[in-house]
């Protein structure tokens, strides 16, 4: 994600959204309210709204999304141009979910915000597409490192992993099913990985409810 966010108050004039967003170069700009919440994005897309030259005299009475696109038109401040509520993600969200929320709610962007909801930093569509560059090797080491060790605590060599163009295949014997699910899980999360052949075997179904 990126930390250093160009952020706007929702009285932020029209024109100093304009030259905040050439100034910086870039297409969007969070809008936080005095604690640092964000409440709200002002993109590109806003500001371009106002070519349509609508003016009060216009303002249609039906249809929320022409109400919706007079007011950005006529708008002169962040709050009337941006869309709101911002939507946001939480700071320790792995790639895999603001991947999903991106696609999900169709944004360009999310809001990245603390236990305390104050704006940390904006992911956007790049940063997400660029963990899939990662190299196969730096992506067996943190499958290695944070799902293996870390995560399940595993005996060293239960499980190996190998990964090829981000694809993992998990390899290896537990005690129990539901803890090769896991281990599938949890690498999937891992940030490139782009899919999981699990092949874990497991002595134990415990998934299986037995007859009482």
């Amino acid at each position: 994600m990126t930390r250093e966010v160009v952020t706007a108050r929702p009285g932020t004039a029209f024109k100093e959204l304009v030259a905040l967003m050439n100034e910086h170069r870039v297409s969007g700009l969070p809008v936080v309210d005095r604690a640092g919440r964000p409440v709200g994005v002002v993109s590109e897309a806003d500001t371009l709204v106002k070519q349509e030259h609508l003016t009060t005299a216009t303002k249609p009475l039906f249809g929320r999304r022409r109400r919706d696109r007079w007011r950005r038109a006529t708008g002169r401040d962040a709050k009337d141009l941006m869309t709101a509520p911002a939507i946001t993600v939480a700071a320790d969200a792995t790639v895999t979910a603001a991947a999903r929320l991106l696609a999900e709610r169709n944004v360009r962007r999310l809001c990245v915000v603390d236990g305390d909801g104050l704006l940390v930093g904006v992911v956007s569509r790049r940063d997400v597409i660029g963990t899939f560059l990662r190299d196969d090797d730096a992506i067996r080491a943190d499958v290695e490192e944070y799902v293996f060790k870390r995560g399940m605590w595993l005996f060293p060599g239960s499980l190996t992993v190998e990964v090829a163009a981000g694809v993992a295949t998990l390899d290896g014997q537990v005690e129990r099913r539901t803890t090769a699910q896991i281990a599938g899980q949890l690498t999937e999360a891992v940030a490139g990985v782009v899919g999981v052949h699990n092949n874990v075997r497991y002595e134990l179904d415990d998934t299986v409810t037995s007859p009482l």
